[in-house]
């Protein structure tokens, strides 16, 4: 199981970026997706999380600004980040709760992280 994020960028504080994050491979099943977030000197956070039923979760110095959402079709999870401050300046990595196929347990997968700068 492979992730790729994307959608990173350089935005202007009260911009606006979405990442979106593709798992791929031989995927029996996906549980769980979410987002994390390290900023220099920091530890990696949990900014949002989605089960595989739609209920999600949120980090408090993001609710109200940042939506995750999935699209179980297309093996996918997105964040949808607004009216961004220099604050959510950090890398951002994509984590995925899955089941190869031909194994019997889920195990966590890791992207390889897309940068997100906000200037003040």
């Amino acid at each position: 199981v492979q992730l790729q994020a994307s959608g990173g960028g350089f935005v202007e504080t009260g911009g606006s970026l979405e990442l979106s994050c593709v798992a791929s491979g031989s995927i029996t099943s996906i549980n769980a997706m979410g987002w994390y977030r390290q900023a220099p000197g920091y530890q990696r956070e949990l900014v949002a999380a989605i089960t595989s039923g739609g209920n999600t979760k949120y980090v408090d110095s993001v609710k109200g600004r940042l939506t995750i959402s999935r699209d179980d079709a297309k093996n996918t999870v997105f964040l949808q980040m607004n009216n961004l401050k220099p604050e959510d300046t950090a890398v951002y990595y994509c984590r995925t709760r899955a089941r190869a196929t031909g194994t019997a347990f889920f195990n966590n997968y890791w992207g390889q992280g897309t940068l997100v700068t906000i200037s003040s």
